[in-house]
C-alpha cells in the first residue's frame, strides 16, 4: 500500500516519525511536506496530499498539524477526499469502516506510540460497502458535484 503523508511545522516531528515507522512495516511512503520546523501553511501540504488522492497516486493519507483540525478542514475542501481528525484508534477504524476515509488527521502533540496506534488501525480497517454507508458518502459526492 502507498500511504502519503503531509503536515506543517506543527505536526513535522511527528510526521517524520510515523514515516520512519510505516516504512520499517513495508508500506512505501510518499512524503507531501513540509520539510523543516520553519513556520508554514497547512493547506497547501493538505491540498498536495489530497491532489494525491484524487490522482491515485496514494492510497491513504496522514495529514498532521497543531490540533489536525486545520489541516482535516483543508483537506475536506476538496472533492472526493474524505478526512477525519481522529483522536483514538476506535475513531481511525469507524471513520474507515463507515465512511471510507482516506485520509486521517492528527495532532502534532500526540505521543508516537498513540499515533501508531490510531495509525495501525486506519490502515489496517477496510471499508464496510454497507449499502446505508454508500448511500452517504454518494449523497455527499453528488452535493460536491452539484456545488462546482
Amino acid at each position: 500500500m502507498t500511504v502519503g503523508i503531509a503536515s506543517d511545522h506543527r505536526g513535522y516531528r511527528l510526521k517524520e516519525k510515523l514515516m520512519k515507522y510505516l516504512t520499517s512495516l513495508d508500506y512505501e511512503v510518499i512524503d507531501y511536506g513540509t520539510t523543516s520546523l520553519d513556520s508554514c501553511d497547512y493547506p497547501e501540504f493538505a491540498f498536495a496530499l489530497g491532489t494525491a488522492i484524487q490522482k491515485k497516486e496514494i492510497e491513504q493519507g496522514i495529514a498532521i498539524c497543531g490540533t489536525g483540525i486545520g489541516i482535516s478542514i483543508a483537506c475536506n475542501k476538496m472533492k472526493k477526499i474524505r478526512c477525519a481528525k481522529v483522536n483514538t484508534p476506535k475513531e481511525a477504524i469507524w471513520s474507515k469502516k463507515d465512511n471510507d476515509a482516506n485520509i486521517i488527521a492528527l495532532s502534532g502533540s500526540l505521543s508516537l506510540l498513540k499515533a501508531k496506534n490510531i495509525v495501525d488501525a486506519f490502515l489496517k480497517t477496510s471499508f464496510s460497502k454497507e449499502e446505508r454507508h454508500q448511500k452517504r458518502i454518494d449523497m455527499i459526492s453528488k452535493y460536491e458535484e452539484g456545488n462546482k
